[in-house]
C-alpha cells in the first residue's frame, strides 16, 4: 500500500487528532444559508484563534511506558493516576513541526514550546477524566459514522484500504479508533460543561452592532458626485481664499435650485466634470477617510457645503448609498452572534479547566 502524500497525511493527522465531531465553540443553533444575492458586509474583527497543539494519536495513560524501539520510556508528568511520558510529547512535538513548518527550535526556545505542549497534554488528560467521570459514553454507531468521514477524507473505499493507509502510515486501527473515541468524550463533556452554560442575547448583538457599524459596514457600495476647486499653484493661502470663493458661489447656485450635474460640468476642475461629477460606485473604504466621512454624512439627495481636502476645495451630492438592511443586516447579525460565542466559549472553556487543573493533581517531572 502505498504511503499518503503530505496534504492527505496532515489531513489525516488533524482530523485523528482533533476528532470528527463540530469544533466545540460553534453555538448550538442552525446557520441559514448565505443567499448569493445578499449584499456583502464585511466581517466584524474577530479574535485571533489561538490553535492549540493536538494531543499525540497514540499512547494515552500508562500505555505508552515502553517505545517504538523497545526501550524503556520515561514518564515525565503524572495528571491524577494517568501517566504522560517523554514519548508521548516527542511524538507532540513532531506532530506540531509538521503540521506549523516551523524550523526545530534549539535551547530555550525548544524548552518553551515543550513546556506549551506538555501543558495542552496536560488539559486533555484532565478533560479526558472528566468525561470518564461524567461517564460519557460513545456509543459504536456514532464512532463507525465518524470513522467513515475519515475514511472518506483520506479516499479509502472500504475498511480493508483504510487499514493498509494507517498501517502504511505507522498507526493501526486499533490505535486510531481508541484516540477518536477519546476526542469524541472529550467533546462531549466540553458541550455539558461550556457550550450549553453560554449564551447570546440580542441586546449584546445590538450593543455590538452599534459599536462597530462603520466596521460592518465596510465593503458596502455608494454613489456620490463632486465640484473640485483647485488652488491657483503659487498663490500659497491666497489661491485657497480664491478657491473658497468659487466654491461658495457655486454651492449659492445649489442653493437656489440649480442642478448639481450641470454645475459640474460648468465649474468643477476635475476630470469627472464631463460626466456631471460622477465618481461611479464607489465601496467604503476606497476613498480617504476624510471625504469619505464627509460624502457619507449626507442623506441621499443632499448636497454639502464647501469642504476643503488636501486637494482642494469640494462640493459633494449623495446619489445613494446601500446600508445593512435586510438580508446584509440578518448576515452582519449572524456573524456578531457567532463572534460573542466564541468570546463566551474561549472564556468559559478557560474558566472550567482553570477550575479543574486547581482540583487535579499534577506532577511534572520534564
Amino acid at each position: 500500500m502505498r504511503p499518503l502524500s503530505a496534504a492527505v497525511g496532515l489531513l489525516l493527522v488533524s482530523l485523528l487528532a482533533a476528532g470528527c465531531s463540530i469544533p466545540s465553540w460553534v453555538p448550538l443553533v442552525g446557520k441559514s444559508k448565505p443567499d448569493p444575492n445578499a449584499k456583502q458586509v464585511a466581517k466584524a474583527p474577530e479574535p485571533a484563534p489561538v490553535a492549540p497543539a493536538a494531543p499525540p494519536l497514540l499512547g494515552t495513560k500508562h500505555e505508552s511506558l515502553v517505545s517504538l524501539d523497545g526501550v524503556l520510556d520515561r514518564v515525565i508528568c503524572v495528571v491524577n493516576n494517568d501517566a504522560i511520558t517523554l514519548y508521548e510529547l516527542e511524538e507532540a512535538e513532531a506532530q506540531y513541526l509538521y503540521e506549523s513548518k516551523e524550523h526545530p527550535p534549539e535551547g530555550l526556545e525548544r524548552k518553551a514550546l515543550r513546556e506549551k505542549l506538555l501543558n495542552v497534554m496536560v488539559e486533555n488528560r484532565i478533560q479526558l477524566q472528566q468525561a470518564e467521570k461524567e461517564k460519557i459514553v460513545i456509543e459504536e454507531g456514532e464512532m463507525n459514522d465518524n470513522l467513515g468521514e475519515v475514511m472518506k477524507k483520506v479516499n479509502a473505499k472500504n475498511p480493508k484500504e483504510f487499514e493498509d493507509i494507517l498501517k502504511a502510515n505507522g498507526l493501526t486501527l486499533e490505535g486510531v479508533r481508541k484516540r477518536l473515541r477519546e476526542q469524541l468524550m472529550v467533546e462531549r463533556v466540553k458541550r455539558r460543561k461550556v457550550n450549553l452554560r453560554i449564551s447570546v442575547t440580542e441586546a449584546e448583538i445590538d450593543r455590538y452592532l452599534s459599536e462597530n457599524r462603520q466596521k460592518l459596514e465596510t465593503g458596502l457600495s455608494f454613489e456620490a458626485r463632486h465640484i473640485l476647486f483647485l488652488p491657483e499653484p503659487g498663490k500659497g493661502e491666497d489661491g485657497w481664499t480664491e478657491a473658497r470663493r468659487r466654491t461658495e458661489h457655486v454651492y449659492a447656485l445649489l442653493l437656489e435650485g440649480r442642478d448639481f450635474s450641470e454645475l459640474a460640468k460648468e465649474y468643477s476642475q476635475d476630470g469627472s466634470g464631463k460626466d456631471g461629477g460622477h465618481l461611479g460606485k464607489v465601496k467604503r473604504g476606497e476613498l480617504s477617510p476624510d471625504i469619505e466621512e464627509a460624502i457619507l454624512r449626507l442623506q441621499v439627495g443632499e448636497s454639502s457645503a464647501p469642504f476643503r481636502s488636501q486637494v482642494g476645495y469640494h462640493l459633494f451630492h449623495l446619489d445613494g448609498k446601500e446600508t445593512m438592511a435586510g438580508e446584509a443586516l440578518v448576515q452582519a447579525r449572524n456573524q456578531i452572534r457567532d463572534i460573542l460565542y466564541r468570546q463566551k466559549y474561549e472564556a468559559r472553556l478557560s474558566e472550567w479547566l482553570s477550575e479543574i487543573k486547581q482540583k487535579a493533581i499534577i506532577d511534572v517531572r520534564l
